[in-house]
């Protein structure tokens, strides 16, 4: 067996186009486009790199983008009054403050300051509680779009034995409560689970999400599983090279000997979080206007 490779970035690029045309249509019905701001605090090269790329994305998919950074040492009073003009502000439908913040500031309180409508990223406990209770919320960027790639390759879940590898709040959890809505049989594993490996080798969908290179080899797959790796990491560089290759959590090449579909490293998930988001923020301006969620949005 082959595995079917499933191409998150393809997927990806489809959801942004379909993004872009619903926020033209919100735009003509509310008489301004949707706008997500995004807070970046402190000087970190790759978190600066993650707002260039969402900045560039909101204005291709016809939304506004606000950029706001603060300096490194910006109290946690400036920040939470941003926020609070932000929640205030009827241009913006979705906030993300871009993590990690630097280590003099509360991620959780910051989070909790930004309106749950506004909650593009899905982190506020109201929108966790709202997963949890099946209510209509916001969702984290990640779990959501596994949880896309999933059904579009699998449709119905109903009954399939689903594993998911790690517990955070930002994936495993919520990529959990997805599947279990889904009517899939759930088990969420990690590092203190009693021989891992035999707990996945049940599963029908093997959800990723632990932060180990390569951790999950063919050996721990049912034949046929779907794998979908969350996973990314950076192995050490080859002599005469600057940068170790990007892997994920599984070892690609040899559980695709015995998997019917996965994603790959880069190119699966990853592409998927951005494109969510933009989901996300689109969905958040209809509801913050008072206009119908358009269908398959």
């Amino acid at each position: 067996m082959t595995a079917t490779r499933i191409d998150g970035k393809a997927f990806a690029a489809r959801l942004r186009e379909r993004v872009g045309e619903r926020a033209l249509e919100f735009a003509e019905a509310a008489g301004r486009k949707p706008g997500l701001a995004v807070v970046l605090v402190g000087d970190d090269p790759a978190s600066q790199v993650y707002v260039g790329s969402k900045g560039k994305a909101t204005v291709a998919a016809n939304m506004l983008s606000f950029e706001y950074r603060l300096p490194a040492d910006a109290s946690e009073e400036q920040l939470m009054k941003l926020v609070d003009d932000l929640n205030n502000d009827d241009r913006v439908d979705g906030i993300l403050v871009q993590l990690p913040l630097p280590d003099h500031l509360d991620e959780q309180s910051i989070i909790a300051e930004i309106s749950p409508d506004k909650d593009v990223d899905g982190f506020h406990v109201i929108n966790a509680g709202r997963l949890s209770v099946g209510q209509s919320g916001f969702v984290p960027c990640t779990p959501l779009g596994c949880m896309m790639l999933l059904t579009d390759r699998l449709g119905d879940l109903s009954g399939l034995e689903a594993v998911v590898i790690g517990r955070s709040n930002i994936v495993g959890k919520p990529m959990a409560q997805l599947l279990l809505d889904a009517n899939a049989t759930v088990t969420i594993a990690h590092s203190r689970t009693k021989d891992l490996a035999s707990v996945v080798k049940r599963a029908d969908i093997v959800v990723a999400a632990v932060g180990r290179p390569q951790m999950i080899t063919k050996d721990w797959l049912k034949d046929g599983a779907t794998v979908i790796d969350v996973g990314i990491n950076r192995l050490p560089p080859e002599p005469g090279k600057e940068k170790g290759k990007l892997v994920g959590d599984v070892a690609y090449d040899e559980a695709s000997e015995v998997a019917s579909a996965i994603t790959p490293v880069p190119g699966g998930v990853g592409p998927m979080t951005i494109a969510v988001l933009l989901r996300n923020t689109a969905v958040a301006a209809y509801r913050n206007a008072g206009l119908e969620v358009p269908e398959g949005l």
